[in-house]
């Protein structure tokens, strides 16, 4: 059994000095931390399919079907969840759907990676609430770590409403807030003792 790492179910938030434009501003929620790798999602990126129109083009639903989804499932944001594996999806989601291939990530909150998920959701009978991602962000074995420790990540805690929200280009100032940081006081250098 592998023991998880002390990022599961935090936020990392990309630090102003961060050299890698594809995670500038990024709000990324860790799935999966141990001493073989990290995993997680940026949250705060939009893709530009549509959660409905994803469903259609994976023949889930029809064209016509997609006006009759509930309006907080039609109008879900897809999101960019990172550079690897962009084609595969993700569903985190409340503990309140659970199948047999969810995985949960914190006492609260679960990660969906199949079909049976998409179906619910499209029916109106999956999680309260939702997040989906094309893709994922992944680290191998003490990278994040080293990247921590180089000031490229700050380290927050989780509140629900700041993971599920939709108001994506706000999210990251305001996890930022939550910390009571204000990003303009950052210094690039890190201390070390």
């Amino acid at each position: 059994m592998v023991k998880n790492g002390f990022l599961n179910g935090r936020f990392l938030l990309a630090m102003p000095s961060m050299t890698d434009e594809r995670f500038a501003r990024t709000v990324i929620y860790i799935c999966a931390h141990s001493e073989q790798g990290t995993m997680g999602f940026i949250i705060n990126q939009a893709q530009p399919l549509g959660f409905s129109d994803l469903l259609v083009r994976l023949g889930i639903i029809t064209q016509a079907q997609s006006i009759l989804m509930p309006e907080k499932n039609r109008s879900l944001v897809v999101r960019h969840g990172g550079p690897v594996e962009t084609g595969r999806g993700f569903v985190l989601h409340s503990d309140d759907f659970m199948v047999k291939t969810s995985m949960p990530v914190t006492d609260d909150i679960c990660m969906t990676a199949t079909l049976d998920i998409l179906h619910a959701i499209s029916e109106g009978t999956g999680p309260e609430k939702t997040l989906m991602t094309l893709g994922y962000a992944g680290w191998d074995a003490g990278q994040i770590e080293r990247e921590i420790a180089n000031n490229d990540w700050l380290i927050c805690e989780v509140t629900p409403e700041l993971l599920f929200d939709g108001d994506l280009l706000g999210k990251y100032d305001r996890v930022m807030a939550q910390m009571g940081v204000d990003p303009a006081r950052l210094v690039v250098q890190a201390g070390h003792a």
